[in-house]
């Protein structure tokens, strides 16, 4: 397989290799570009929490990101974790240096397990500064009633939400379902001032940990590669979709997915 694109991940370690800069490696991977990392925390965590985080110094962070970039330019750069305002200050002073313009953010905020990972002065610079610069965002719904500053129970609720979203300057947004108590997981995707719904089939499964960080990835891959957002956005969601039905039922909590759920290995006999 020829390797498709360069992409440029800066986000946050995850030692169990569900989530974080390991699960965008694997995605990236799996879907045939070639993945680069700029590392902005170390955690020590399995499918049970978060035993610890190690920050990056700001200054190693930025090195990462420029001198990776010089070399090899990115064709497109995915974001996570970014848990202080001077991490974000950093990755946006270091993104203007290398110009790229296809930049996805995932705002981590919350761990799976309901750990808070940002506090409220990041999350303000984070707003006012860095989603200008950002093509699309991927907010959960915590997330996106963090950004909004508005509750969230409707999918109504929801195109609302991003719509206030929008307004503080990122080109697209996209809202996944997953936390609303309906029969279906109804994705919304706001671009040029238009809304699409994906629909997907719900999938009853604790084992859903990385899911955020796995789509942030896929839709920073396929759109690397050429697709146009809202494709990358639906093909994105059917590589997590897939990677959930097919988990390999890890751990004794929020278990991870199936990052190579494309990838068929024959086993001699």
């Amino acid at each position: 397989m020829k390797i498709k694109s360069k992409v440029l991940v800066i986000a946050g370690s995850d030692s169990s290799g569900g989530a974080g800069v390991q699960a965008d490696i694997k995605t990236i991977t799996a879907l045939g570009s070639y993945a680069m990392t700029a590392i902005t925390a170390v955690t020590s965590q399995n499918t049970i929490g978060i035993n610890s985080i190690i920050p990056i110094p700001t200054n190693v962070i930025s090195k990462q990101i420029e001198f990776t970039s010089k070399d090899i330019k990115p064709d497109a750069i995915k974001i996570g974790m970014l848990h202080s305002e001077s991490v974000i200050k950093t990755v946006l002073k270091s993104l203007n240096k290398i110009n790229v313009k296809k930049i996805i953010l995932d705002p981590v905020m919350v761990a799976k397990g309901g750990q808070r990972l940002v506090d409220k002065k990041s999350i303000k610079t984070l707003k006012k500064i860095l989603l200008k610069k950002v093509t699309l965002i991927t907010p959960n719904i915590p997330e996106a009633e963090v950004l909004s500053g508005m509750t969230i129970k409707t999918i109504e609720d929801m195109i609302y939400a991003a719509k206030k979203i929008n307004i503080l300057g990122v080109k697209s947004v996209l809202i996944k379902g997953g936390h609303l108590e309906t029969k279906k997981i109804h994705d919304v995707f706001l671009y040029n001032n238009k809304i699409k719904i994906f629909n997907s089939k719900k999938i009853v499964t604790k084992n859903t940990h990385g899911t955020g960080c796995t789509l942030s990835s896929a839709i920073t891959t396929f759109y690397s590669c050429g697709k146009t957002l809202k494709k990358s956005c639906e093909l994105g969601i059917n590589y997590v979709n897939h990677a959930i039905m097919t988990g390999p039922n890890y751990g004794k909590g929020h278990g991870p997915i199936n990052h190579i759920n494309n990838i068929e290995i024959k086993k001699r006999k």
